[in-house]
């Protein structure tokens, strides 16, 4: 995952923003070994509160990552409901947002193999959590979101598939 934000999400510029939280060191990277959806529920109650607890300035930012509880992109997908009433549970909804990873990730009405999903590719299901508070300063602070979408699908459709691939694939080297 650190391999991936370095090269893909900070490499391509992905994310404008992620740069900064991360040689500040404010990034979390929680893998949960659930064996089954509760614990994992369990495992996202936990990064929730402690992501809620600890000041922006210790941790602004976690990655909550399974890598096998989630093979099926639609099922994942599907699950993001059970994670929205989870933060709602919690009263965090206006306080964290979550941006969803999979490795099969497809943006709906798009063709699979449109390279524009690769936004939101990782190597493992992931769910991104993000305080509200941080991803509105940093939109204030730089390009508008549409802007970043828009360069974003344009970085992908220029490197294309094969390229994506290539970088997946010198990801998984040591």
């Amino acid at each position: 995952m650190r391999r991936w934000i370095e090269r893909a999400v900070i490499g391509l510029n992905l994310c404008p923003y992620a740069k900064a939280v991360w040689v500040k060191q404010q990034v979390r990277i929680a893998v949960s070994q659930a064996r089954h959806l509760d614990a994992f529920l369990d495992d996202l109650d936990a990064e929730l509160l402690r992501l809620r607890d600890t000041p922006p300035e210790v941790l602004d930012t976690t990655l909550l990552v399974h890598p096998t509880l989630f093979p099926d992109f639609f099922v994942f997908n599907d699950f993001l409901d059970v994670v929205d009433r989870v933060i709602e549970e919690h009263g965090l909804q206006g306080v964290i947002q979550v941006a969803p990873f999979h490795p099969d990730f497809v943006f709906e009405g798009e063709a699979a193999d449109d390279i524009a999903n690769a936004t939101n590719r990782a190597p493992y299901a992931t769910l991104h959590l993000l305080r509200e508070d941080s991803v509105a300063r940093a939109v204030d602070s730089g390009e508008p979101a549409e802007r970043i979408v828009e360069r974003n699908i344009r970085t992908l459709r220029q490197l294309g598939a094969d390229g994506w691939h290539r970088l997946l694939h010198d990801i998984d080297r040591p």
